[in-house]
């Protein structure tokens, strides 16, 4: 690397980075010490100036590393990548332990400042050095601040500038907590084009999604949305976005599933808004998939490639698949792909069911810019973080973002253990004649052939609906039988925890429609929504069967003994276990696939 390079590398340390005339490493390290008001010549002036031209040259050589690894990771093998990796490793602890040998020197300098007497008695001390030990925590440090200390006056305009992305200016804007959940879900959902996306957290899984909207959405766009949105999603977009007198945006709601369904429904929104479209109006396409509430999944790929033809923007709600379960950024194919995934972390990502948080993810140069840049013909401006997330405030809280850091780690086992649930459990009651049940995890029901391509492994999404609606039941037996499934099922509005819930969506989650538009979305006041979770699923048979004797049989006579035998549902549960345990244990990668 010549001298011009290496000095070119070195400005960023420089606290005058944008206005040096420095054209060494001796003129940049000069330059330091007299910005702070440092003699050279003194003895903490010549020891000073040999720490900083080390930094300086450090700078230089740390981008050249960066270099040669991006240029060479892809053919290392992987004796070579275990290498890499721990030398870097201990790199990063040297550097820490530099940081850490100012600590003392620099909490001695800041107390000579000012003596703690009288009013000064209760003066904080100054953390900056006492976090450095944080760098070594095997978990995500929770980072409790609103905001941080900055290093000099270049280096905070940069930050505003979105220049600096290690330069934090307040937590609702960038937290080290929250960074670190970013990251990790844009790994688990973009796998190996995970560099080609981020992520912005929000406190809600309907913040993620205003936020969104908000950002792609212009006053009288036409916006396609899938029939089966959450009720949440649908009273934002109707009683919101749909108005006249905010942003007039007209709504076409598509019932289908496929590839081939979205497709003619598509150039007949065209046709129908061809006004709106002339006049300068973008169409947008909006998906959930799998749907609320009855979990069917729709044909993201062939959908996505469909609107992506005509340069159509696609959102897809993948709360109910989690990247376990779908992985649509992880196409090979580009235009298959979603450009933005959404996800409420409160569901399943999380887990526990103690924290509300949401999540936007898409290609990096949609999210963010630094000020004045322009990637592929979009505008800085128009980013996500410029346009919604620094603007609006629904940043997500670092305690928040340790919760979901946390549940991820238990993530895939949790799924498959709710797939082999839903598959036993959907089975179990319709064998039952009465119950029309929901579920695409049914051989032959008609979601079920998209489910088997849509889904990784065939699984299914562990949310379906069962309803009651071609029996005689009366509305009172029915509620009865319904509120006798507490405990065993629980009576909350929530999804995607450990326990398996149960509701009526007729008189909660989908409450905001009016009945037309319930019936539209297959929901009757019979109809129940099934969340299964990771519970022991013959001892919810068990209670069902039970809550049914006690309630439905005086009222319709030998009700409960038309289910499925109990040695069969004690079979059904083996051969399920066995079957997915199978699929998940096969589809990892072999010791010699490890060993390169």
């Amino acid at each position: 690397m010549s001298a011009t390079n290496i000095t070119d590398q070195a400005k960023i340390l420089s606290p005058k980075r944008n206005t040096t005339q420095a054209t060494t490493i001796d003129e940049l390290t000069d330059e330091q010490l007299a910005h702070f008001g440092i003699d050279k010549n003194s003895e903490y002036g010549q020891a000073l100036f040999n720490t900083a031209q080390h930094l300086y040259y450090t700078q230089a050589n740390m981008q050249q590393l960066w270099k040669i690894t991006s240029d060479t990771l892809e053919g290392l093998s992987k004796e070579n990548k275990v290498a890499y990796f721990n030398a870097k490793k201990f790199l990063s602890f040297q550097i820490a332990k530099i940081l850490d040998t100012l600590q003392n020197p620099f909490r001695a300098t800041y107390q000579s400042l000012s003596k703690q007497s009288g009013s000064q008695v209760s003066k904080s001390h100054y953390p900056l050095f006492d976090n450095v030990t944080a760098l070594f925590s095997a978990t995500p440090v929770v980072v409790r601040t609103a905001t941080y200390v900055y290093a000099c006056t270049e280096w905070v305009d940069d930050a505003f500038q979105g220049k600096e992305s290690t330069h934090q200016i307040y937590s609702r804007l960038l937290n080290p907590t929250n960074i670190s959940l970013a990251n990790a879900i844009v790994d688990l959902e973009a796998g190996p084009y995970a560099a080609d996306y981020l992520a912005w957290n929000f406190n809600s899984g309907m913040a993620a999604i205003d936020a969104l909207l908000s950002n792609v959405l212009s006053h009288g766009d036409v916006l396609i949305v899938s029939r089966n949105v959450y009720g949440g999603v649908y009273q934002l977009l109707h009683d919101f976005f749909a108005r006249e007198n905010r942003l007039n945006v007209q709504l076409e709601w598509f019932d289908g599933y496929s590839a081939e369904e979205f497709s003619s429904f598509m150039q007949q929104t065209k046709t129908k808004h061809s006004k709106r479209l002339d006049g300068g109006n973008a169409l947008h396409v909006y998906m959930e998939s799998p749907c609320n509430p009855h979990g069917y999944v729709l044909d993201v790929a062939g959908i996505s490639k469909i609107a992506h033809a005509s340069g159509h923007v696609v959102m897809l709600d993948a709360t109910l698949a989690t990247p376990i379960l779908h992985q649509p950024l992880q196409r090979d194919d580009k235009e298959e792909r979603p450009d933005y995934v959404m996800h409420s972390y409160t569901k399943d990502i999380c887990g526990s069911g103690a924290t509300t948080a949401g999540v936007v993810i898409g290609e990096a140069y949609r999210m963010f810019q630094g000020k004045g840049d322009c990637v592929n013909g979009y505008d800085w401006s128009k980013t996500m973080f410029w346009d919604v997330y620094y603007i609006k405030g629904a940043f997500l809280d670092s305690e928040k973002a340790f919760d979901v850091l946390t549940g991820m780690k238990t993530l895939e086992m949790r799924i498959m253990q709710k797939v082999i649930n839903t598959f036993v459990f959907s089975q179990f009651l319709a064998s039952h004649k009465s119950f029309n049940v929901n579920c695409h995890a049914i051989e032959g029901h008609p979601n079920a052939a998209l489910r088997e391509g849509q889904m990784r492994h065939g699984w299914p999404c562990a949310l379906f609906t069962v309803d009651m609606q071609g029996t005689d039941i009366s509305r009172d037996t029915f509620v009865r039988f319904f509120d006798a499934l507490e405990p065993a099922f629980s009576h909350q509005v929530s999804i995607g925890q450990h326990n398996t819930i149960v509701l009526c969506p007729a008189l909660t989650s989908h409450s905001e429609l009016d009945p037309e538009a319930q019936a539209k979305s297959g929901i009757y006041l019979t109809t129940m929504r099934i969340a299964m979770g990771t519970d022991n699923v013959k001892e919810l048979i068990a209670h069902f069967i039970n809550s049914a004797r006690l309630h439905i049989d005086p009222a319709m006579p030998g009700f409960s003994d038309k289910f499925m035998p109990a040695d069969e549902i004690d079979e059904l549960y083996m051969k399920t276990s066995l079957r997915v345990s199978q699929q998940h244990y096969a589809s990892g990668a072999s010791v010699k696939d490890m060993l390169g």
